[in-house]
């Protein structure tokens, strides 16, 4: 067996080459535990890396980290958007208050704005401790995340198919393309990529478990890295499942020759059937990714939207579509949004029947072809079972697609595609400079894409006038719009983006709560109460429209009223610092300084640096104590 280094590091020639192994089944073994050793013992050469060659996927590792700061170290300069980043951050209770024991437990033992990920809410409490309100901190930690990710996506593709450059292209892909911005660039999006690395180290781990000498450690390390994956982002309840299909291709333990030597089983598991080995191994994985299910579906059950108002016919049109539209936006990622709104009127009926032709012909094409290119069979599965838990048949939200959806999925096609053209690119080796100059050429238009696309999450004004350049009927990017408008004292050019909002989506309770609070900025407090009242018939569990119609009712003299709502809002957001002063004074109000008091102190508790609570319960004490005086000495006299 002869062999030469070629574009992809070590490439086997004649009846031991990787592109031959794909394309025809393996002969015929009379003995089919030798046969395994002797594809343990190709694998093993293939693996052994001379000090060159060690050297080699250093730089590779550098020049991948090199490029992702390339495209992201901008965001160094990025300030916080007003899109999550203060519900989830700057205005979080659980990460300003900084690291402790307690708020630690609390993060762990309560959802969070429709969320249970507590290891993504311990990052940010990290950062936090050591950045404060420098949203540059933030950003930088998104970067680093991401930038070890894509190394180890790399490292653990080279340590599975033994193809240095195919990984490396892989990787970079990953690394830098458009479509991975919303991810990267977004303080609040941290849950995907410290959810992304732990994915990376659980599949690192996995292939340690399978090719070292099977031990309980091993797995249980698998475990553990699954386990906080789940706890940054449940997305991650797939990966059992990208797990079989990496024994399918590229660790091939369905082949019974090799699986003789794998699976290892005593008791009534030798009985079983290799496929069903396999899936038994998954189990424990399994269980995590049910209970992270049920409790993901607990914590977002406020924002899960009813079939009234998505029928299930258009969630099922809609996923469809967004199926191919993130195959066709892998080759042109253009016109990328923050938000893209749901197409409630529906979708043309020629579009929902071509795109599911096309997922139909590409499945059947990966099946057909699953043990001739078992990498298309892989890449192709890889992309539809991990989009399926955010592909919108379980609607949280409003929107009809997200491009940070696509960051773990993403990965199967890019696979599918780098190990395709490699293989037609075997068979064309006078063309392989040409096909490594297109592959260049690509990913430095990735890069330019990526760099701009990164570019308009600069702030808030920058991220939501590219929205509205790029999308149609968006009132989620007008009302945000406006938001930032009126926080900028630009409260007239506001209103006519909080109006257009409306016109879009009448019963947009966010909308009507911002529309709201500018006409009280602009003193008319009774036009204000009116939209206030709609936002919290339209959703009741706004907090803030709760809290500010109970200001309007408290300055109406309805103070009874005041206190339902800001007892509502406090129900529904119960670190609400605000709330809770509010209720303090309308208690105050009605005598009942006890209660008052204990809301005065939850606000000061909540925020530290709430000077206008600290100042009502103060002056709340005062009074309580000078009633206590008047009554002794009233009790005294004869």
């Amino acid at each position: 067996m002869s062999s030469s280094r070629g574009g992809d590091g070590l490439v086997m020639q004649a009846d031991s080459s990787i592109f031959v192994a794909m394309n025809a089944p393996p002969p015929k073994r009379t003995n089919p535990v030798p046969a395994a050793r002797s594809v343990a013992g190709q694998m093993r050469k293939v693996f052994s890396q001379s000090p060159e060659s060690r050297w080699l996927v250093f730089i590779i590792c550098v020049a991948l980290a090199a490029i992702t700061c390339a495209v992201f170290g901008q965001t160094r300069q990025f300030d916080f958007v007003n899109y999550d980043d203060n519900a989830c951050v700057y205005e979080n209770p659980a990460v300003t208050h900084g690291l402790s024991a307690a708020e630690i437990i609390s993060v762990f033992s309560h959802y969070h704005y429709g969320n249970w990920i507590p290891l993504a809410t311990v990052s940010h409490m990290v950062d936090w401790q050591f950045f404060g309100a420098n949203a540059g901190g933030h950003h930088l930690t998104n970067v680093l995340l991401h930038a070890a990710s894509v190394v180890v996506l790399f490292l653990v593709l080279r340590r599975l198919t033994g193809a240095l450059w195919r990984s490396a292209l892989v990787a970079a892909v990953f690394a830098v393309h458009p479509l991975h911005v919303e991810s990267v660039a977004w303080v609040s999006e941290r849950k995907d990529v410290l959810s992304g690395l732990f994915f990376m180290l659980t599949l690192a781990a996995y292939v340690r478990y399978v090719r070292s000498p099977k031990s309980l450690f091993n797995y249980s390390i698998v475990l553990l890295l699954f386990a906080l994956g789940l706890l940054s982002k449940p997305m991650l309840v797939t990966l059992p499942f990208v797990l079989l299909l990496l024994d399918y291709w590229p660790l091939h333990r369905f082949a019974p020759a090799a699986s003789a030597e794998k699976i290892k089983s005593g008791g009534a598991l030798k009985n079983l059937s290799v496929p069903a080995r396999l899936v038994v191994e998954k189990i424990p994985l399994l269980l995590l990714s049910v209970v992270s299910c049920v409790t993901t579906f607990q914590a977002q059950s406020p924002t899960v939207q009813s079939l009234q108002t998505v029928s299930f016919p258009l969630r099922l049109e809609n996923a469809v579509v967004t199926g191919v539209i993130y195959l066709g936006q892998l080759f042109y990622p253009a016109h990328l949004a923050a938000f893209y709104p749901y197409p409630v009127n529906g979708l043309p009926l020629y579009q929902v029947i071509a795109a599911l032709i096309l997922l139909v012909a590409i499945s059947l094409a990966a099946f057909l072809w699953r043990r001739q290119r078992p990498y298309f069979f892989v890449g192709w599965l890889w992309y539809l079972i991990m989009l399926a838990p955010v592909i919108g048949i379980v609607q949280v939200g409003m929107q009809a697609r997200a491009d940070r959806y696509t960051y773990l999925p993403q990965i199967g096609l890019c696979i599918l595609i780098v190990w395709l053209v490699a293989q037609a690119g075997a068979r064309l080796s006078h063309q392989r400079a040409l096909l490594g100059l297109g592959a260049g050429l690509g990913l430095a238009a990735l890069m330019i894409t990526a760099h701009t696309q990164a570019a308009h999450w600069r702030d808030s004004k920058s991220l939501w006038t590219h929205a509205l350049a790029v999308t149609q009927n968006n009132s989620v990017a007008q009302d945000n719009l406006g938001l930032f408008l009126f926080r900028h004292g630009q409260a007239d050019s506001a209103i006519s983006h909080f109006q257009i909002a409306l016109q879009i989506h009448p019963e947009d309770d966010s909308a009507e709560n911002n529309y709201g609070l500018a006409l009280v900025n602009q003193g008319q407090v009774d036009a204000a109460a009116v939209h206030f009242q709609k936002a919290v018939k339209f959703n009741p569990d706004n907090d803030d429209a709760q809290n500010n119609f109970g200001n309007i009712l408290y300055m109406n003299g309805q103070v009874d009223a005041a206190i339902g709502h800001y007892q509502k809002a406090l129900q529904v957001n119960p670190n609400y610092a605000k709330a809770a002063n509010n209720l303090g004074l309308a208690l105050a109000s009605k005598g009942r300084m006890d209660e008052a008091i204990a809301c005065f102190q939850k606000a000061v508790a909540l925020d530290s640096d709430y000077a206008e609570a600290d100042h009502n319960l103060q002056l709340a004490l005062v009074q309580k104590a000078q009633a206590s005086q008047t009554r002794d000495g009233n009790s005294k006299q004869p």
